[in-house]
């Protein structure tokens, strides 16, 4: 069987808006749809940082029951600083409601580096953290702070003796880009 329609993937994937039957759960991330422009320091491990810039574009998606996003760093033709290896990416983020735990399951992949995480998001008063672990089984946490409308702070950690002591990895500042 072929299935054939104008937009194919794009509409099939992309949503207006957040699942009715869900919006209040969803409203978590609503915010986040748009475009973004990123500062970005990352903190190597001799104590150094290293500043780079990136981009972050989010959609409704799945009929309005996920939001999707793609991080890019460094952003598209910006000729800055280059960050480490480790630094550079182009991920996507599909971040899916579950009104059965109110909470995200938030599945990140990057086939740039092949690095993939599997985390839960939720509310932490203003903020966001979503808990996970890397490739080695240390915890790790991203954090959405200081959220407006038109900017927010965005903070990536690592916690090698899971969970004593947090080591930053990256900060991301970000300012919404007019739509």
């Amino acid at each position: 069987m072929t299935v054939s329609a104008p937009g194919g993937f794009t509409d099939a994937l992309l949503a207006t808006g957040p699942a009715p039957d869900r919006a209040k759960g969803l409203a978590l991330y609503g915010w986040l749809v748009g475009s973004w422009e990123l500062e970005a320091l990352y903190h190597l491990e001799d104590g150094t940082t290293r500043p780079s810039r990136g981009e972050v574009h989010a959609a409704w998606a799945l009929e309005g029951r996920a939001v999707q996003d793609v991080w890019i760093v460094p952003a598209r033709g910006w000729h800055g600083t280059v960050p480490p290896a480790w630094g550079a990416f182009y991920g996507t983020t599909l971040r899916i409601y579950d009104p059965c735990i109110d909470a995200w399951h938030i599945l990140w992949a990057d086939p740039v580096r092949q690095l993939y995480r599997r985390m839960i998001g939720r509310a932490h008063g203003r903020d966001i953290v979503q808990d996970g672990t890397d490739e080695t089984g240390a915890a790790v946490r991203w954090c959405f702070t200081a959220i407006t409308p038109g900017s927010f702070h965005w903070r990536a950690e690592r916690s090698p003796d899971h969970g004593a002591t947090w080591l930053p990895v990256v900060d991301y500042d970000a300012r919404r880009l007019a739509a």
